[in-house]
């Protein structure tokens, strides 16, 4: 293993890939009680009902880019439209005083069998100030409003290292682990 731009302890393929073990998580009833709100800024959680794509391919890259997400990365305008703009999906937006400061998509195709958190997080401008616990709390009871049986997430060794204790915490069990290779964000 070899220090990367992706942090201490990934291993890169010959091919300058990244290996991400991921951890799949799942949720089966929501937590009693919503997070507070934290004091001290003005939030808005606001869904976007026709997002555009250069808005999202913005939030896609600040949120993601250091975690090294790839799987909306490249697509072109069309194929991106049509994940986005999909019926099933919905995205909400964390405003803080007024700065677009992260995103989370629910995936809602497999209802009512399951809802899928699938992409959760704040910009680096702010993280670290105590609003992802409440922020995972909006995308949870989002998510349960549409009555799953289950409520899944991920995270992986690529992800923000107490991502995987804050799902924990938030009520997330581990069910099952992968790996793949990544294509790394330069």
């Amino acid at each position: 293993m070899t220090e990367t731009p992706a942090g201490a302890g990934v291993e890169i393929g010959p091919d300058g890939m990244l290996l991400a073990r991921a951890t799949h998580l799942e949720m089966l009833a929501p937590p009693p009680a919503r997070v507070p709100m934290p004091l001290g800024h003005a939030l808005a959680v606001l869904r976007v009902k026709e997002m555009p794509l250069a808005f999202y391919r913005y939030l896609y890259a600040e949120v993601g880019k250091a975690s090294h997400w790839e799987k909306h990365r490249n697509l072109d305008d069309r194929a991106l439209s049509a994940i986005v703009h999909d019926e099933s999906v919905e995205i909400r937006v964390l405003y803080v005083d007024g700065a677009p400061a992260g995103f989370f998509e629910l995936d809602l195709a497999r209802l009512p069998a399951e809802a899928e958190i699938r992409y959760f997080g704040l910009t680096p401008d702010f993280q670290g100030r105590g609003l992802a616990r409440f922020f995972l709390s909006e995308a949870v009871f989002a998510a349960f409003a549409h009555a799953p049986d289950r409520l899944t997430i991920q995270t992986c060794t690529l992800d923000n290292p107490r991502a995987l204790q804050l799902y924990q915490r938030i009520g997330f069990s581990p069910y099952a682990w992968s790996q793949e290779w990544v294509t790394p964000w330069l």
